[in-house]
């Protein structure tokens, strides 16, 4: 089955002093669903993955899964710059998840669609059971290559492979990876600012971070779309695009976004280092810039 609809990149919640909070999840994920979320992706860029240990990790799975809801996927995200790491991770989670996704090594990067394989084959099947994604995220991961010659190869040599977590202002290659073998596999789109430019592409699927506080919005988005009102899905795209602007400004997306979730009714705590958190004043200060582009009614809630 493919993963359709709103997939949240998750924050892994804190307590003040910056150790996980685990029982936050079960209310996160209320609140995910309640919204219209239809899954998570857990431990990935959101997540803060890159600043919480192997352990974290596990933790933070095993409490997804035991408060797992009904009609929800649970996508864990395993990259490290170890592949034997990565394989331990995909091992400890194959009971626990519906799906695995792995974004390439980060630091010696990988530069051929052949070896990107071999490292994804080798994580892959230690959960042969479960889907397989490839997370390519190149703007971070510094795998600049290009999806389509990467499909082509892991369709033959990854038996589990089922899609991407497309996450690259690519529209083309997008669409070539889309299309691929008459929409075999399952492309998640991951640029949340240009989601409305996945839907005439025939995007289905999509995984972000502003899931977590805007899902209302993009349904309305996907709804104009649909009914041909391209100005008002245009308008309200373009509230989403602000959205990560007046946070990014705030000194940086990811940090202050976490923190906003407060704000929402769902206290993930602070980031690690180096993202920041800001004050309670702080995003009063933001929920009035919001409010004052009309974005309030959009809110998940």
């Amino acid at each position: 089955m493919k993963i359709k609809n709103l997939v949240a990149a998750t924050y892994a919640p804190m307590h003040k002093d910056s150790s996980l909070n685990l029982g936050m999840i079960d209310a996160y994920a209320k609140f995910l669903k309640r919204n219209k979320v239809s899954g998570a992706f857990l431990n990935g860029t959101t997540g803060d993955f890159a600043s919480l240990t192997c352990d974290e990790r596990k933790l933070i799975v095993e409490a997804w899964s035991a408060n797992r809801l009904d009609d929800f996927f649970l996508i864990n995200h395993v990259g490290h710059t170890s592949l034997k790491v990565a394989m331990d991770l995909t091992s400890h989670s194959a009971d626990k998840v519906d799906a695995i996704a792995t974004l390439a090594p980060f630091y010696f990067k990988l530069n051929t669609g052949g070896k990107l394989v071999e490292y994804c084959k080798n994580i892959a099947a230690c959960a042969p059971e479960l889907p397989f994604y490839y997370y390519h995220i190149p703007d971070l991961s510094g795998a600049q290559i290009k999806m389509i010659d990467f499909i082509k190869i892991a369709s033959k040599e990854i038996p589990n492979f089922a899609g991407l977590k497309f996450t690259k202002n690519d529209l083309i290659d997008y669409k070539y990876c889309f299309d691929y073998e008459s929409n075999k596999y399952n492309i998640l789109f991951g640029v949340d600012e240009i989601f409305i430019s996945s839907l005439p592409l025939g995007a289905k699927g999509w995984v972000g971070s502003t899931y977590n506080h805007l899902a209302p919005l993009y349904y309305k988005v996907k709804e104009a779309f649909e009914n041909d009102d391209h100005k008002m899905a245009a308008d309200l795209q373009t509230k989403a695009m602000l959205f990560v602007d007046i946070l990014n400004n705030r000194g940086g997306y990811n940090g202050v976004a976490k923190g906003f979730m407060k704000t929402l009714g769902i206290d993930c705590g602070p980031s690690r280092f180096p993202h920041i958190t800001l004050n309670d004043g702080d995003y009063a200060e933001i929920a009035e810039e919001l409010d004052a582009i009309g974005l309030t009614p959009y809110m998940s809630k």
